[in-house]
């Protein structure tokens, strides 16, 4: 993206950041090119003078940096600074060279076949990416768009808004916030319909569709005109063909419930059999690179296909036919759906952004209760739905809130989580809705005396879910709903988590309504799962603080090789 001239009324510094040029302008303010002190070039975008007053846009700005922060960089502008309560709020990213997709498709015309699936694959990662952070971003177009060596970013997330929650807050065609031509039908209904992630996958088929043949699917001679195209007709998608035609004619679908996840499009397009596809991934390691680190972030990790070179991409519930004998889930498009594979089933998550929300005192354990070793058989191993060995950011992310006091970083090859001044605190993990039966393994280590390790699972926000807590002398098995923390069942243990010791490998063998503990392969007991109003299906790790060791100060333990298996066959 090429700068203009600075304009007399621009500034030109903004706290230690000179500005040199101009990137571009849109509703909020302007987008300027500067050099930082050390003379790297990082983009300034800057509210504009007019409305740093108003306390809705300086609201608006503080909610855009939160949300710029929380999306991974491999597929976006990485958020470098920010000072959202300056006199002239500002955020600051590095700096992408290339041009728009606009200016490319306008300037040279329509993409080659391999140069377009290699965009198409590359705005599905963003987007997966942006979903997974419980992100909507309602601007997609190929303005937005930057084709950035290696791999497409998406940028621009001055209208973003949180996935739970959202709505259209639309009006008329005439003033709308977004851009009409790759606007989902469902953004010009009602201002109390919510807006849900498919309004991108909308935006996706838009996009894709430009690029493919340099117009809109429902171009038409004025907004109005264009609205009325999206509403009532079908897309105009001559000049695309093969299996990339049909997706994008899935994700232009009229009915939200009708379009793939922006995660199924990138599934189905990096595991597509089609030659384009292939030869896109194949000669661009940084978008097969980030395409993968898309897909890890929600916990499934692409596979071979089977099929000949020239075979169809099997049908998928809810992107093929419809699941007739469950209609709610034909409507639900955002629910899970089983994803057709070579060697076993995973389950692709619904993304809602993680957080740790503030706790009262947590509850005291009950009395320790005798041991019972289950007589039962431990069934086979089910299939991996997620694995990571925790020593570096992938399925879970490093994070440190503003106060500093309370963190999840990696460190010595473990993630390690701490806390000072507060009782518990969660670290942001994979998105994955995973089954309500399942096995989970994951090394543990407590750094401090006051520190119990801490494992979620059925999680789900804002009900909570149930809680495995790994201190020195006992496990404890409960639950964790709102600011309480109960205790359902008390395992001790004959010899101590030694503090600062070797890693401890914990087993949690979910199974209706009984989890079945582990150490180091040992089986300690089992434990019922008493909380029946808990109805999520999310793991989390993270630290409690240990009541019973009355040491001051910070808390802190690690986490090392997590692997969380679905059911078994059997």
């Amino acid at each position: 993206m090429r700068p203009e001239p600075l304009r007399p009324t621009d500034p030109v510094r903004l706290g230690s950041y000179e500005l040199v040029g101009r990137l571009g302008e849109g509703g909020m303010g302007t987008v300027y090119l500067a050099t930082t002190p050390a003379g790297t070039q990082v983009a300034v975008k800057v509210v504009r003078a007019d409305l740093a007053p108003d306390d809705e846009f300086r609201r608006r700005f503080r909610s855009e940096v939160a949300r710029a922060r929380q999306v991974p960089p491999f597929c976006t502008a990485e958020v470098i600074d920010a000072d959202p309560d300056a006199e002239h709020p500002y955020l600051v990213v590095e700096y992408v060279e290339g041009p728009t997709l606009q200016q490319v498709v306008d300037g040279k015309g329509p993409l080659t076949a391999a140069n377009l699936h290699s965009v198409a694959i590359g705005v599905a990662t963003a987007l997966t990416a942006i979903h997974g952070a419980g992100i909507i971003h309602r601007d997609l177009k190929p303005r937005n768009v930057l084709l950035a060596p290696g791999t497409p970013k998406v940028i621009d997330f001055g209208i973003a808004r949180d996935i739970d929650g959202a709505h259209t807050a639309n009006t008329s065609p005439e003033f709308m916030m977004g851009t009409v031509a790759y606007m989902a039908p469902e953004r010009f209904g009602d201002d109390d319909v919510p807006l849900t992630a498919a309004a991108d996958v909308f935006a996706w088929g838009g996009v894709v569709t430009y690029a493919g043949t340099g117009r809109t699917p429902f171009g038409g001679e004025s907004a109005p005109a264009t609205a009325g195209r999206i509403l009532t007709r079908e897309p105009d998608l001559s000049g695309l063909s093969g299996p990339l035609r049909e997706l994008v004619a899935r994700a232009l679908a009229k009915d939200p419930a009708d379009r793939p996840s922006a995660r199924e499009l990138l599934d189905l397009l990096v595991s597509s059999p089609s030659r384009p596809t292939v030869s896109a991934l194949e000669g661009q390691p940084d978008l097969r690179a980030a395409a993968n680190q898309a897909q890890s972030v929600t916990g499934l990790m692409p596979q071979p296909p089977a099929a000949e070179p020239n075979a169809l991409v099997p049908a998928v519930p809810g992107l093929g036919e419809p699941i007739a004998d469950d209609p709610v889930r034909m409507r639900r498009w955002f629910l899970p759906v089983a994803i057709a594979m070579l060697v076993f089933a995973v389950i692709a998550g619904a993304m809602l952004v993680v957080f740790s929300p503030r706790t009262g005192p947590v509850a005291g354990a009950d009395e320790p209760s005798p041991v019972v070793v289950s007589s039962s058989p431990t069934p086979p191993p089910g299939p991996v739905l997620i694995a990571d060995d925790l020593d570096n950011q992938r399925l879970w992310l490093a994070k440190t809130e503003p106060d500093g006091k309370s963190s999840c970083a990696f460190a010595g090859g473990e993630l390690r989580v701490r806390i000072a001044d507060t009782s518990l605190y969660k670290c942001r993990g994979p998105q994955d809705t995973l089954p309500d039966d399942m096995t989970i393994d994951v090394g543990v280590r407590l750094l401090t005396p006051n520190a119990c390790a801490a494992v979620w699972f059925h999680f789900k926000v804002p009900s909570g879910g149930h809680l495995v807590r790994v201190c020195q002398n006992n496990i404890y098995v409960g639950a964790h709903q709102s600011t309480a923390v109960t205790v359902s069942r008390t395992l001790p243990l004959d010899q101590p988590v030694a503090v600062g010791g070797p890693v401890t490998r914990i087993g949690l063998r979910v199974s209706g309504d009984t989890v079945t503990v582990t150490r180091d392969g040992v089986e300690l007991g089992d434990a019922p799962l008493s909380a029946a109003d808990i109805k999520g299906n999310r793991v989390l790790l993270g630290i409690i603080l240990d009541r019973d060791v009355p040491e001051a100060g910070a808390a802190q333990v690690g986490f090392d090789q997590i692997e969380v298996r679905g059911p078994s066959a059997r």
